[in-house]
């Protein structure tokens, strides 16, 4: 390359690199201390958003961890209070297979438990002071013949309360009173549980109490017929209640007496053996007829 042509060569290189330079130079002179404090802030607001979304998904994820452990607190209980319902299912199921074990021993046995209450409650009633006593007698036997066996020791239990209530009862009702010549009379009977029985008729001129240990009426004075009368009125709810002076059915030791064998002869029911043994030499005869005070 000849002289000339060289040193025009390097006049536009010189050329270009100066072009290069003054370019340089007005991109870093473009770049002033306010477009960098710009820029900063953009990069700042940049990262505080980042936080944030952080900072929100860190509640999120902690909002979430509280609900498993609620969730986990109550799949406890709840496990818990099945697994105690589930052990109470079990026994519940053992009892029962432990009974159906027996049922067949049970059924043997429920022939021989009716006759005996239905015995036991014949005797009890025949001991009993006569008030009543057709009724009574009439619902133990009832229609036994009807019935089968579970339902009617359902119903002789029933009978069985309805005697002890009898004992705690104050009780009033017109009926017939029998004669020594066969005749009957109405009369007023009041009933103090199993202690008193009386009568009075509808005059108030005659009266009586049974007397337990003779088994026949006692004449009573004018003051005793008195008292039974308020004793009606009473019972009637027709007067207040109050203290009566009027003669016992029963001794005084035998009232204790007696009410103890109410309760003992309904728990022997219970115990096949024991109400066979208990009705063994009862007297079944009834009582004289003419004792007797029937509901009219």
């Amino acid at each position: 390359m000849s002289h000339p042509f060289r040193a025009a060569a390097y006049g536009l290189a010189r050329a270009g690199i100066t072009a290069g330079l003054l370019s340089v130079s007005a991109s870093l002179a473009a770049d002033t201390p306010a477009e960098e404090g710009v820029r900063a802030q953009q990069s700042q607001a940049q990262l505080q958003e980042q936080i944030d979304q952080a900072g929100q998904a860190t509640k999120t994820r902690l909002a979430e961890l509280r609900e498993l452990e609620d969730a986990t607190r109550s799949l406890r209980h709840d496990n818990a209070r099945r697994g105690r319902r589930l052990a109470d299912e079990a026994g519940r199921q053992r009892r029962l297979a432990d009974a159906l074990s027996t049922l067949e021993q049970t059924r043997q046995a429920l022939p021989r438990i009716e006759d005996a209450m239905v015995r036991q409650l014949r005797a009890f009633i025949r001991q009993d002071m006569p008030f009543l006593e057709d009724e009574r007698l009439a619902r133990v036997e009832g229609d036994s013949e009807a019935l089968e066996t579970p339902e009617h020791i359902r119903r002789l239990l029933k009978t069985w309360r309805t005697e002890l209530a009898y004992g705690r009862e104050i009780d009033t009702w017109r009926g017939r009173l029998k004669q020594d010549d066969d005749t009957a009379r109405e009369v007023d009977f009041l009933r103090l549980g199993r202690i008193g029985w009386y009568y009075v008729t509808p005059d108030g001129r005659e009266g009586g109490v049974w007397h337990s240990d003779s088994n026949e009426w006692q004449p009573l004075s004018e003051a005793a017929r008195r008292e039974v009368r308020h004793g009606l009125a009473i019972a009637e709810d027709k007067r207040a209640p109050e203290l009566l002076t009027v003669p016992l059915s029963i001794g005084v030791d035998d009232a204790g007496e007696q009410a103890i064998g109410v309760d003992d002869a309904s728990e022997k029911v219970i115990g096949v053996d024991d109400a066979e043994e208990q009705a063994i030499g009862v007297n079944d005869a009834g009582k004289d007829e003419n004792s007797r005070g029937d509901r009219t």
